[in-house]
């Protein structure tokens, strides 16, 4: 596949492969289109070339939008040429068994996207974003986020040797302040919520003209990173796609990336065009939940709201492509479902004690809408599940303070004796 054009997503206007986000005929969201000839491919020479490919996103090279694999040049005689920036992607996906045996389900898998460089999976993102701005020629790096993003970006500038602005809003977890200044970027704190962050950063977008906003001139690029999720999990379930997919929403995209993924995959013959696509299901904070809330009343369009929930990396009140993720879980008859804040620490903990991986809030929000949908009977007997989990435990450590409790002894067996009688569990 070969990117073309940008595509409207609204009228189907086309525009060219420049730094473009939004139609100027409509004001839809503009994609990237392909040209796409699967009759003219060989589905087997294909993966062949994707697992003779690099350990990272880069091995699908051929379905990203960038015009080369970015490579650094070798260094000397004799030196290896190397991948420019960070390696992100090929991240684990660990069978769940414990997991799914507490919940009643035939078997789940966890897409454990917090062993990015910088611990979510902001990185794919970032980093095809990052390759077509200096394709495009820019010399800055920007976002506004709601941290993750800014922790990727950040490490990213420093890898590239960009430097970079991050635009944050001003309560957002201390953890994730920290991991973004670390890289040497310069931290802008806006007193107000993810939304009116993003208003700002559109409009430093159009006054800096060098400045690459990957979430914001650089949108379409951007989001087609998260379409390599979607080909990992494929692969590593031997070019099979799951039965139902559970992932968080914040804007959307992820989301419907996901199921972008895996129908680009079908469509050139890589997976079975008789399996159906797996059934997508959204997860969101009840304290943010504009695409769960338009879902459950049976609407298309995405009515805005003020956050006010713990999971503040799914904190985005407006979500540009909430009405696409409302299409496709209604698709492939899915559900888009939210949870409380007391779900999510739940949600945290029941990862944690069931599979080892310590997840930030949105992965409490994903896993307690698995555990919902368990609960409820809402899912096959039969299914293979897979969660998507996208960023660490470590970000988000506030969420779980008071959820369990250190018992204090002396040096003294007799003490361990006594203590060990009366072991605390963990109470969420």
């Amino acid at each position: 596949m070969t990117a073309s054009s940008l595509t409207c997503r609204e009228c189907g206007s086309t525009y060219p492969l420049e730094a473009h986000f939004v139609c100027s005929r409509c004001f839809g969201p503009l994609e990237v289109k392909y040209e796409d000839n699967p009759s003219k491919g060989d589905p087997e020479a294909i993966k062949r070339r994707i697992q003779a490919g690099p350990q990272n996103i880069w091995r699908y090279a051929d379905f990203l939008p960038v015009d080369r694999v970015p490579v650094l040049p070798a260094g000397g005689p004799g030196g290896t040429a190397g991948l420019e920036g960070l390696p992100a992607g090929v991240t684990p996906l660990v069978r769940a068994d414990n997991l799914a045996r507490e919940l009643g389900l035939r078997e789940v898998w966890v897409k454990n996207d917090a062993a990015n460089p910088t611990h979510s999976f902001k990185d794919r993102v970032v980093a095809v974003a990052a390759a077509r701005a200096k394709e495009l020629g820019f010399t800055t790096l920007a976002c506004a986020s709601t941290g993750n993003l800014a922790n990727a970006v950040a490490a990213a500038g420093a890898a590239l040797g960009m430097p970079v602005y991050v635009f944050i809003p001003a309560d957002l977890e201390e953890q994730k302040i920290l991991a973004t200044g670390i890289y040497g970027a310069t931290v802008v704190t806006v007193r107000g919520n993810y939304d009116d962050v993003n208003r700002l950063c559109t409009e430093i977008a159009g006054e800096r003209p060098d400045w690459a906003f990957v979430n914001v001139n650089m949108r379409p690029y951007y989001a087609e990173g998260s379409k390599t999720l979607a080909y990992e999990i494929a692969e590593d379930l031997g070019w099979q796609m799951p039965d139902r997919i559970v992932a968080p929403i914040a804007s959307g995209s992820l989301f419907t990336k996901i199921g972008k993924g895996f129908q680009e995959w079908q469509d050139l013959g890589l997976l079975d065009a008789e399996q159906a696509l797996p059934i997508m299901s959204g997860a969101q904070a009840a304290g943010c939940n504009p695409v769960a809330h338009a879902f459950e009343q049976g609407q298309d369009v995405c009515r805005p709201v003020k956050p006010n929930t713990i999971a503040k990396s799914l904190a985005i009140g407006n979500p540009a492509d909430g009405p696409y993720a409302i299409e496709l879980a209604r698709k492939t008859s899915g559900t888009i479902d939210q949870v409380t804040d007391d779900e999510i620490r739940a949600g945290i903990a029941l990862l944690a004690r069931t599979t080892g991986i310590f997840t930030e809030t949105a992965g409490g929000v994903t896993t307690a809408v698995l555990k919902k949908l368990a609960d409820a009977g809402r899912i096959g007997a039969d299914e293979r599940v897979v969660i998507v989990i996208t960023g660490e435990g470590l970000k988000t450590l506030d969420a779980v303070r008071g959820t369990f409790e250190c018992r204090e002894i002396d040096p003294n067996f007799d003490q361990f004796e006594a203590t060990a009688e009366h072991r605390t569990e963990v109470s969420v």
